[in-house]
């Protein structure tokens, strides 16, 4: 029998989401299989004899994307303290499960744990531990309860019982806004310091996938699989303990359709449609990026240049052209010495690979209509050793009825040197999975003046909807380090993270005191729309604000009527 553990962490062995029931034995001969739900599966599959990884050997949504940290007196504004301290209310996440995806965190630290310094935690599933006990059904990582927490919490030396730690501090954090108790002498509390959490610390991303999307070395980055794995295995825990859930994920990229954007979100929108299930997820920070392009082709233009400036010799990077069905284009690249790539046939399947010869740079172009979905169009650039300078994309209009395309660049963290469209548009800069329709959204401000977190994603997706939901504070956001002290984060991870508490708030009023004990995860976040404040010097719903900002105690207030 195959090592199944051993090939979940080998670098050997390809990883890739197969929808159940389509099968892959002509290609998985020694491989293993990890169920994810009973939509997915994950095969791994020797790298020795197959084709290498590329959008043309295999489909697009098979290839596991990397997802990065969405990070570069919340609490009170987002209304979420009132509730606490409100005498009949009192919503501090008695009886909820708050579920985190992330880097972990320190178990050690106070404001995970009670009075009598035994934990809050309930489960930590760590995907890095290559040995100990893996949670039933799942062939990799170590799973540790509260009663082995507890012993670790008593031993001296807690990492020798529970050896999972948090080493980049980001899930710390967020687990402490969310759900941190309270630290009067550093005036600290977190929205629901009542709740019960569960933590999976994600596995890095392998190598061979690092390399594929460039992923700089040093940077964080994870596995669509074992995002997908963690919020399959929350799921199954919260049903287990028979507990209301909700799920913080503030992790994100930003390639994809900006609509309906494959595996990872077609899961998350699977749970939020179960009872007693909510999920969080923030927009991103990659409004003022410069790596989305809105194209537009009109009348008689017989193409339109799509110009990306690289500031810098790289290693390489990516790029998705994406067009709703029935448009469909043809491209060509120019480089930034004049060598012309000439325009290369529209058909579907169609794959170049070329050679700019004064450059040194090697470019390859992937026609795809990816029809699970929505059979939109993709055409996916490779740059392998891009030189300085300004190149160009030449759009060419084959079949179109609006004319509209558009065209990203990966996140910036995830982006090995600084690359970026010279005439860009900040708008639908949402990160996946916040473009997930069921999901709660949250954009980013700065609570001081009240103003938009500039960086933060602007809707709308373009499969429609509104997105974001609204925008929380996500500007030096007070929170947890890693040494037991407190830290200021930015980013519209904290956003989520504070959107987290207000759902568990709600939670625990609807479905543990069973006030509205059918309340799903839409009514929920409907609730909190209807409850966001607004400016009277906007309209609303807007791409950057969604339909305002979090207060979750105006809108117990509109409930009341």
């Amino acid at each position: 029998m195959p090592d199944c553990r051993e090939q979940v962490y080998s670098n050997d062995y390809y990883d890739f989401i197969v929808p159940y029931g389509v099968l892959m034995e002509e290609r998985v001969s020694d491989g293993c299989v990890q169920r994810i739900t009973e939509d997915y599966d994950i095969y791994f599959e020797s790298r020795e004899g197959p084709p290498p990884l590329s959008v043309r050997n295999y489909t697009y949504t098979t290839i596991p994307k990397c997802y990065g940290l969405l990070d570069t007196t919340a609490l009170e504004a987002s209304g979420i303290i009132r509730l606490q301290d409100q005498p009949v209310l009192s919503l501090k996440g008695d009886g909820v499960l708050v579920g985190f995806v992330d880097t972990g965190i320190d178990y050690v630290n106070p404001l995970f744990r009670y009075s009598d310094g035994s934990t809050r935690i309930l489960r930590i599933w760590d995907q890095s531990v290559q040995d100990g006990t893996p949670p039933n059904g799942i062939l990799y990582g170590a799973e540790y309860t509260e009663e082995k927490i507890n012993q670790a919490l008593a031993a001296e030396n807690p990492y020798d019982i529970v050896p999972s730690r948090d080493e980049d501090g980001h899930g710390t954090f967020l687990a402490g806004v969310a759900c941190g108790g309270e630290d009067a002498a550093n005036d600290f509390i977190g929205a629901v310091p009542n709740a019960k959490l569960a933590v999976v610390k994600l596995k890095g991303a392998k190598q061979y996938l690092r390399d594929f999307f460039f992923v700089p070395d040093g940077v964080a980055a994870y596995q669509e699989t074992d995002i997908m794995m963690a919020v399959a295995y929350l799921d199954a825990l919260a049903n287990e303990l028979n507990m209301p859930l909700v799920i913080c994920i503030a992790l994100g990229n930003s390639i994809g359709s900006h609509g309906k954007d494959g595996p990872l979100s077609d899961l998350l929108n699977f749970i939020c449609t179960r009872r007693r299930r909510s999920i969080v997820t923030a927009a991103g920070n990659e409004a003022n990026s410069r790596h989305h392009f809105e194209g537009r082709i009109l009348g008689e233009m017989e193409y339109e240049d799509v110009e990306v400036s690289v500031e810098e010799d790289m290693e390489g990077f990516f790029m998705e052209l994406w067009a709703e069905a029935p448009e469909l284009y043809a491209v060509s690249v120019i480089s930034p010495t004049g060598e012309q790539l000439p325009k290369i046939p529209l058909r579907t399947g169609t794959s170049g690979v070329f050679r700019f010869v004064f450059e040194g740079t090697t470019v390859t172009v992937d026609y795809r209509i990816e029809a699970r979905e929505t059979a939109s169009q993709l055409i996916y650039f490779r740059f392998l050793l891009p030189k300085k300078g300004l190149w160009i994309v030449r759009v060419y209009p084959e079949n179109i009825v609006t004319g509209l395309y558009n065209m990203w660049l990966p996140m910036r963290q995830l982006t090995d040197g600084n690359v970026f469209f010279l005439r860009s548009s900040p708008d639908t800069t949402l990160t996946s999975p916040g473009t997930a329709s069921q999901v709660i959204t949250a954009g980013g401000y700065r609570v001081a003046n009240r103003s938009i977190y500039p960086e933060s994603g602007r809707g709308y997706p373009v499969s429609g909807g509104i997105k974001p939901d609204f925008a929380a504070p996500a500007v030096d956001v007070y929170g947890p380090g890693l040494r037991q002290n407190y830290v200021a984060y930015t980013g519209t991870s904290a956003a989520a993270a504070v959107t987290t508490g207000a759902v568990a708030q709600i939670m625990q009023w609807a479905l543990v005191e069973r006030n509205e004990p059918f309340l799903s995860n839409a009514g929920i976040k409907n609730m909190l729309i209807r409850g966001a404040g607004k400016s009277s010097d906007r309209s609303y719903p807007n791409r950057e604000w969604g339909f305002g900002t979090l207060d979750v105690y105006r809108a117990f207030e509109i409930l009341r009527g």
